[in-house]
């Protein structure tokens, strides 16, 4: 089977999926450039309100296809860090689900989602150390924030795998769950996410990620009131109903 990157739309979810099942689903160049527009083409799609990714078969992502590496480490660095990039800029909830390994690229890109939920078993590491290449700043900042300094020093420094329970305790992931119920556990919660207003989502998305000034706190309180939402959301409450959220992020 080529490399790719195979994407379904369903029920409100994309799910993408990182397809190279000869070298554990390690990104060639070809696939860290496909994933950027194929990113903006779902944030601009109306029908897709979450996004999960995830790897084929029984693995996430062991990261860049080494191959690939020789001689042109630093421009596949750069079309790593432009893929986090976009994928952390996606304006929909997004999140990564994981099996076996999540190693280097694939960490990164792991990282850039906003939530990460792992089967059991499942093994993660940030690697660059062992080919002698400098980390992302973005990259580096972004595994900070998730795991902390120490954390992140340790596996930057090292290099060395850890297991999903201490990814749990690190903060690197939100949920572990046991063999043959991730699936189903990211299908009902994306299911929720689905269903919730993606105004709110898209607000608390950005507030959470950075800094918000006084303009953007106004853009979206004044979204608040045009959209209609938190009208919808009270009245909803109040006669016992599912609301029916018509504000989208495209």
């Amino acid at each position: 089977m080529e490399p790719g990157i195979v994407t379904n739309v369903s029920g409100g979810t994309a799910t993408v999926t990182l397809s190279h099942p000869a070298k554990r689903n390690a990104m060639t160049t070809a696939m860290w450039r496909e994933l950027p527009p194929l990113l903006e083409r779902l944030a601009a799609d109306r029908a897709v309100r979450v996004l999960v990714l995830t790897g084929a078969g029984g693995t996430f992502c062991a990261g860049a296809d080494i191959g690939s590496l020789r001689g042109s480490a630093g421009a596949e660095k750069g079309l790593a860090t432009a893929a986090e990039e976009a994928l952390a800029a996606f304006p929909k909830p997004t999140l990564a689900a994981i099996r076996g390994y999540c190693v280097g690229g694939g960490c990164q890109l792991a990282a850039a989602c906003d939530l990460r939920f792992a089967e059991e078993g499942a093994l993660f590491g940030v690697t660059p150390a062992k080919l002698g290449i400098v980390y992302p700043a973005s990259a580096t900042r972004r595994l900070v924030r998730l795991v902390g300094p120490s954390a992140a020093k340790y596996l930057l420094f090292s290099g060395e795998l850890i297991d999903c329970a201490r990814a749990l305790r690190t903060g690197l992931l939100d949920e572990v769950l046991p063999e043959g119920e991730l699936d189903k556990r990211v299908a009902d919660f994306t299911a929720v996410l689905a269903s919730r207003s993606q105004l709110t989502q898209a607000a608390a998305k950005e507030f959470a990620d950075g800094p918000a000034d006084a303009e953007r706190v106004a853009h979206w309180e004044a979204q608040a009131g045009e959209s209609g939402d938190t009208a919808e959301g009270v009245a909803a409450f109040l006669e016992r109903r599912t609301p029916r959220f018509t504000w989208t992020a495209r």
